[in-house]
């Protein structure tokens, strides 16, 4: 199982954020790419970017922090957040991004997010509230479930999907283990969880389920209460 190192950025800042809400920013660091560096040191193999402000503004808007931090790390890079059409694909793919995240417009458009799974490396992001897809940045619940739309990528060429339980993320609750569970079986897809985790404990009950295969970390690295370097030995 993979272990996917997160950092949001807003306004050019890493941050975390609780249950997804703008407001409740709280900054880590003024130097994002120190972050990335600091994850290689520790031995991780990829990092987990999210444009917020891309999220709600439909378009990349912390271009100068991504290539920061792809110039000052050799790890492996996916980014989130505001990827709408091919040319902004194209742009991040060119920067050096590995893969992209496709969140809003695999609800809105999951023929292009297919069409897009055979030229690039595509990962398509679900996000839930109550079990029904959630969209724009986390800002609106759709009337789709989840699972529903994980069914719709069955086959479809994407590298894996990345699950997000809202209500969890940023909380340090506890990661949905059956939330995650059920998409994997719902998609057959490589299936990455996220939100709420809080220790190795977390690692661990998802590591057990050997259907899991990829989990992002974010608060509980920045708050101290997972040691990473902990986590990577129970997963390798």
């Amino acid at each position: 199982m993979e272990i996917l190192p997160a950092i949001d950025l807003k306004n050019g800042v890493a941050v975390r954020l609780s249950k997804g809400l703008m407001d409740s920013a709280k900054i880590y660091s003024t130097q994002p790419w120190e972050v990335a560096k600091k994850f290689e040191e520790l031995g991780s193999r990829w990092v987990h970017l999210v444009d917020l402000n891309g999220a709600f503004a439909g378009e990349p808007k912390n271009l100068e922090q991504i290539k920061q931090i792809r110039k000052n790390c050799n790890l492996q890079l996916e980014l989130g957040g505001g990827i709408r059409d091919e040319a902004t694909i194209k742009k991040y793919i060119d920067l050096g991004i590995d893969r992209v995240i496709l969140g809003s417009v695999a609800l809105k458009n999951p023929n292009f997010v297919k069409e897009m799974a055979q030229k690039y490396r595509v990962v398509v992001g679900i996000d839930a509230i109550d079990g029904f897809v959630a969209v724009e940045g986390w800002a609106e619940k759709s009337t789709m479930l989840a699972v529903d739309l994980a069914k719709e990528f069955a086959d479809a060429g994407v590298e894996a999907i990345i699950c997000t339980d809202v209500a969890r993320d940023g909380m340090l609750t506890g990661v949905n283990v059956d939330f995650t569970l059920e998409i994997a079986s719902s998609s057959q897809i490589s299936t990455i969880a996220s939100g709420g985790v809080k220790d190795i404990g977390d690692i661990i009950a998802l590591n057990d389920t050997k259907k899991i295969d990829g989990v992002i970390v974010g608060k509980a690295f920045y708050e101290g209460t997972l040691d990473l370097q902990e986590a990577f030995k129970v997963t390798r």
